[in-house]
């Protein structure tokens, strides 16, 4: 590297790690070989961080989208009650008209006696006298209603308000997270080719080692060193695959779901709905919710959590190899299932039975190109 550049990536990596360890941060390496592996492993941590803070926000998110929803058929609710009572008050009131009109000075034993029928006179009173008690029995009920719709609603309202600031303040996290992060990127961008290519060929060296060494120790389910085996996915599983593999080559964009773009959940959610199942959006929910299957058992369609907070996911393609949106500047691609550290996997669909007869789809051309790691520009989600 060239003294300048050196410098650059020295700082780049002192600012990472300002962002990551705080102010006790070891100091950053010297120039040589440490300062480049020094500054990718600041930058995986520091995407890692990045992504988990995404992965929080998408809660939220969805949190909200559900809260409004709630919201939404509170407010129609309480509308249909309220036009019920104005209703009911005002058949009350007629009731009450009526009676009031009716009346005399004759007491109701006079009346029954001069009455030309006395019958339909004790008729007509029970009649109006029950329907008078149905109308106060029902505008007692509504009343209540109302009042317990109000007491709901406003309930409502305070937890979407509580939801909100929450968002907001997420945001305000996550922005900070990315503005830290485009500096250090503006320092990468001077970097000179040679330079990347170094970061590069660093991070292909250790995702190499880990992929071999899983493969070495049979994790997998085939024989140590050899390929992994690939079992025959479910329906829902195969065409989750065929979802996914159709989006290669389309940008990681924070929050993004498709069909455009996508972020690491975002492409595994949607993938799963595009199949017919319905999965929670973020990864942690994803590996919290859905139930877990030992890496020997993997099928294509499985989902491939990483990181102890898993922070991020990836859907298994087969032979050893995911389909993920990696990583902000990163586009969607398959790499190979250790690019990341492995947290384990889950499966969507449990009870799905494997197909009798399954061809992998045809990866497109570049599907394997690009690095794992992103370093051109990133992009978030505009706020709701």
């Amino acid at each position: 590297m060239s003294g300048k550049s050196i410098g650059r990536a020295v700082c780049a990596a002192a600012v990472v790690a300002g962002l990551v360890s705080g102010p006790q941060a070891a100091a950053a390496p010297g120039p040589g070989e440490g300062s480049v592996a020094g500054l990718l492993a600041d930058l995986q941590e520091l995407y890692r961080k990045t992504e988990q803070a995404t992965e929080t926000y998408n809660a939220t998110a969805e949190k909200l989208r559900k809260q409004r929803a709630e919201v939404k058929k509170l407010g129609a609710e309480l509308t249909k009650s309220r036009t019920a009572l104005h209703d009911s008050r005002a058949a009350a009131g007629r009731l009450a008209r009526q009676q009031y009109q009716g009346d005399s000075e004759l007491s109701p034993y006079l009346k029954l006696l001069l009455a030309r029928d006395p019958r339909r006179v004790l008729d007509q009173g029970h009649v109006v006298r029950r329907l008078a008690a149905e109308r106060v029995e029902t505008v007692g009920r509504l009343v209540d209603r109302e009042k317990r719709a109000d007491a709901l609603a406003a309930r409502s309202r305070k937890a979407l308000d509580a939801q909100v600031a929450l968002a907001v303040r997420q945001k305000e996290d996550r922005d900070e997270v990315t503005r830290r992060l485009k500096d250090v990127e503006e320092m990468l961008a001077d970097l000179t080719a040679d330079e990347l290519d170094a970061l590069r060929r660093l991070e292909e060296q250790g995702t190499a080692d880990a992929q071999r060494d899983l493969l070495d120790s049979g994790a997998l389910g085939g024989p140590p060193g050899a390929p992994a085996r690939t079992r025959a996915p479910s329906q829902a599983g195969a065409a989750a695959i065929r979802y996914a593999v159709k989006q290669i080559g389309k940008p990681y964009v924070w929050g993004a779901e498709g069909p455009k773009s996508f972020d690491c959940s975002g492409l595994t959610s949607r993938a799963w709905q595009r199949a017919g199942r319905d999965i929670p959006r973020t990864s942690q929910e994803q590996w919290e919710q859905l139930e877990r299957v030992p890496l020997h058992r993997l099928r294509p369609g499985d989902l491939v959590v990483y990181f102890p907070e898993a922070t991020h996911v990836a859907l298994y393609l087969g032979e050893g190899k995911v389909v993920q949106a990696p990583r902000p500047g990163s586009r969607v691609k398959v790499s190979p299932i250790a690019a990341n550290p492995l947290l384990g996997a889950v499966r969507p669909d449990p009870d799905g039975r494997p197909v009798s007869e399954y061809r992998p789809p045809r990866l497109p051309e570049g599907a394997t190109e690009g690095s794992d790691l992103g370093y051109s520009e990133t992009t978030a989600p505009d706020a709701d």
